[in-house]
């Protein structure tokens, strides 16, 4: 499931990598070649290197740290601060992500009995209902889809398309835009338009807008926002992001800010198994797409 709904130097575009020797088993510990996971990892890169927008994406997982480190690391756990900065509700959260699986649990970071999740199939919260305005549906995967940024375009379903380059604060990036197939997770109507460093093949930046069906049951998304990464990290071979500054997309330039959002405590949880990820006893279901 994607919440989903919620990223080089141009040297050798038809560049492959060889799988890993282990990747992570469905309780994020590693597993011997010829897994699951391998066959994941080989099957992405075929996807990738069939036109030159994969091609281009495939650069920017490798310069961001590469799959078999993306998947091999196991689940994620870090903490994610959204900060409005109009009316809208903060959402802040301790998460952990078992990205392989689409699995979550989130902890509220300033009452960590409070949490909520997605199993695989269902989510589910402490009471049934949102947390603190939250919607354990879209918010579970959330984070994760734009953490994992370049890493989760590895995934089927998705149609990749280059743009003309563009220019944002004074460099002119490569240009991707993302779109769903239909069927694809909670909401195939997003799409995401990725600014990818020439220089560094890094995601710097994306614009996007969210169609989720339970806040649009009728259809339609909400205004295209641009999100630029304000700081990067590596963590056991992989470079996240640590923040965002989002604007409104007005017309070709970016307008009002609107959020700000830190990422911290990165820490990759091999030892998370499965049981970590399940839907409490004590908790229940939630639901709000339309039926």
């Amino acid at each position: 499931m994607r919440y989903l709904p919620l990223l080089a130097l141009l040297f050798c575009l038809a560049c492959t990598s060889e799988p890993k020797s282990s990747a992570p088993s469905d309780d994020g510990t590693a597993q011997e070649a010829g897994s699951p996971y391998a066959d994941r990892i080989e099957a992405a890169y075929e996807r990738l290197e069939a036109d030159t927008a994969g091609r281009r994406v495939l650069l920017a997982i490798e310069a961001h740290g590469g799959l078999e480190a993306w998947y091999g690391n196991g689940p994620l756990y870090y903490h994610f601060n959204y900060q409005p900065l109009d009316d809208g509700s903060p959402r802040n959260t301790l998460a952990y992500n078992d990205y392989v699986n689409s699995r979550a649990v989130h902890l509220l970071a300033t009452d960590t009995t409070q949490r909520f999740g997605f199993d695989g199939t269902e989510a589910w919260s402490t009471t049934g209902e949102r947390i603190d305005g939250m919607s354990p549906r879209f918010w579970s995967l959330t984070p994760y889809y734009f953490v994992g940024l370049p890493f989760v375009l590895a995934d089927a379903g998705i149609i990749l398309d280059t743009l003309s380059p563009a220019s944002l604060d004074g460099t002119t990036y490569d240009m991707v835009r993302v779109t769903y197939e239909s069927g694809t997770g909670d909401a195939d109507g997003d799409y995401y338009v990725l600014y990818l460093n020439p220089d560094t093949g890094q995601l710097d930046a994306l614009r996007y807008v969210v169609s989720y069906p339970g806040y649009f049951p009728n259809g339609g998304h909400t205004p295209e926002k641009l999100m630029q990464l304000t700081g990067k990290t590596k963590v056991d071979g992989v470079t996240l992001p640590t923040g965002y500054a989002t604007n409104y997309w007005n017309d070709g330039d970016p307008g009002e800010r609107v959020t700000d959002i830190q990422v911290t405590d990165y820490a990759f949880r091999p030892e998370l198994g499965g049981d970590f990820f399940a839907m409490p006893d004590s908790a229940r279901t939630f639901n709000d797409l339309p039926q």
